[in-house]
């Protein structure tokens, strides 16, 4: 049988930070730490249980077919929950992804410290996680609107871990950003992405999940802001509404927020924020991570939503985009229904724009990425049809030499 064990680490105490970690290793050999840093003051935040690792390793082993066997304490709502998780990414993705058994040497469901039920919101100073901190902020959906306290922002995602600068000179945005609405910023540390070599598409949810699931003593809900519309979902994402709810248990709650707003409308609702229009930072292809490159199709593409609502370049840029960049643009998937919305829009509000230069660059850009996505899906279908011939004959050759 094939099987990850996981084994709880000491909590570290180092130069005012707390580690948390755990030991990784596979019956094939693999051997790593995994661990999350925290400033010290947060130490009494921290869950006991083993809840958070758990969550972080189910794509590693469901990927492996090996079995989680953790020596420490879980939480069996949280055990179910992943049942059902594993049984929705295993069909979606089976080639990848298969069902595997955790074991945990306690179940047990962790203590509710607090009766005020507190949130908090992962945070990255994009778009989605500004409208999801200012909306439950300011009370833009009263019936849904949680209790939150504070945002988690975490270094080791889109800014590399080595890079401690590049984070704290974003962390002094997201920060500005953050206390504006009251609330508190709490930057985290990992190597998750050093150690769980997965696809961050399809991991970064779970990575998500278990670093808000790290302060579940002071927490009881941990909101993940949306990428996509509900009209532009697809499953196969690491964070969706289906099973981003399956990554909680009976204490602590996990939330897809903002699905059904548009990136044009989280905008749009967010306009006379000034610290939001100084301090917004969508960029992680650039050179500086820290700052909007300008030049990316996610900063062409949050410029245009600024434009279809009629306002000038925000300061959080330094250069407007050119024609040229955007007619130069290389759109796959999501990013053309993204790139459409931003037409229609127009179309419904600001007819006037029609005749605007950039817009018919887009709408030329849109076309030929469309062209281009087409062609190469049928050079795909023919390349996959000259690989089953080939193989065919290979088959045929080595039967007849026997």
């Amino acid at each position: 049988m094939k099987k990850i064990d996981i084994w709880p680490e000491e909590l570290k105490i180092t130069d005012q930070y707390i580690q948390t970690s755990v030991i990784v290793e596979s019956s094939t050999n693999s051997r790593f730490c995994l661990w999350y840093r925290l400033p010290l003051e947060y130490q009494n935040h921290l869950t006991d249980s083993c809840d958070p690792f758990v969550i972080a390793t189910i794509f590693l082993a469901m990927n492996q077919g090996s079995d989680l066997i953790v020596h420490g304490q879980v939480s069996p709502s949280l055990l179910d929950n992943l049942d059902e998780f594993q049984a929705a990414w295993s069909s979606w993705k089976p080639a990848l992804y298969q069902r595997i058994t955790i074991k945990a040497d306690q179940e047990q469901e962790s203590e509710k410290l607090l009766e005020e039920e507190f949130a908090i919101s992962a945070f990255s100073g994009g778009v989605d996680s500004c409208f999801t901190a200012f909306s439950h902020c300011q009370g833009i959906n009263q019936r849904r609107k949680h209790n939150l306290q504070a945002a988690l922002m975490v270094h080791g995602f889109d800014i590399p871990i080595e890079q401690k600068e590049v984070f704290e000179r974003a962390l002094i945005k997201s920060k500005t950003i953050v206390s504006s609405l009251g609330l508190n910023l709490i930057p985290l540390a990992t190597n998750f992405r050093q150690v769980i070599n997965i696809d961050w598409e399809d991991v970064h949810g779970t990575a998500i999940a278990s670093g808000l699931h790290l302060l579940k003593k002071r927490y009881h809900k941990g909101i993940i802001p949306s990428t996509y519309t509900y009209s532009q979902m697809h499953l196969l994402h690491g964070s969706n509404p289906c099973t981003d709810l399956l990554l909680s248990d009976n204490l602590f709650k996990i939330i897809h927020d903002g699905a059904e707003f548009s990136r044009l409308q989280k905008i749009e609702s967010m306009l006379e924020w000034q610290e939001f229009l100084e301090n917004l930072r969508v960029c992680w292809q650039g050179k500086h991570k820290d700052r909007n490159c300008g030049g990316c199709e996610k900063c062409i593409r949050t410029i245009l939503n600024f434009r279809a609502l009629g306002c000038k370049l925000p300061p959080c840029f330094e250069e407007d985009v050119k024609d040229q960049q955007i007619l130069a643009l290389k759109l796959r998937g999501y990013r053309i229904p993204a790139m459409e919305e931003i037409i229609e829009q127009i179309e419904i509000r600001n007819h006037i724009l029609l005749s605007e230069s950039w817009v018919k660059a887009l709408r030329k850009s849109i076309l030929k990425n469309k062209l281009m996505a087409l062609v190469e899906s049928r050079l795909s279908i023919q390349l996959v049809q000259q690989l089953r011939k080939l193989k065919l004959l290979l088959v045929k050759i080595t039967s007849q030499g026997k």
